[in-house]
C-alpha cells in the first residue's frame, strides 16, 4: 500500500514550516530562502548562515576563517 504525499500529515498546507528560510546569525535578518550573496560556513560543526551585509563588513575576518565569535 503507498500513501500520497501528504496523508497522514498532522500539519495543515497552511502551517507548513518553510525548511528554506534563512535567518542570519550574526543580526537576525530573514528570507524566504538563502540568497546567493549571503554567506555560510560551518563553525564548531554547527552551519551558520551569515546575510550580504554581515558578510561584506566582515569579509577579512571570514577569509581569515576566523569563528565569527571573533568579529
Amino acid at each position: 500500500m503507498t500513501s500520497l504525499p501528504g496523508e497522514g500529515s498532522t500539519q495543515r498546507p497552511d502551517e507548513r514550516s518553510d525548511e528554506r528560510a534563512a535567518v542570519c546569525a550574526r543580526c537576525g535578518t530573514t528570507a524566504a530562502e538563502t540568497p546567493l550573496t549571503w554567506t555560510s560556513s560551518v563553525e564548531g560543526g554547527v552551519r551558520r548562515t551569515f546575510c550580504d551585509t554581515c558578510s561584506r563588513e566582515n569579509i577579512r575576518a571570514i577569509e581569515g576563517r576566523l569563528d565569527s565569535d571573533w568579529w
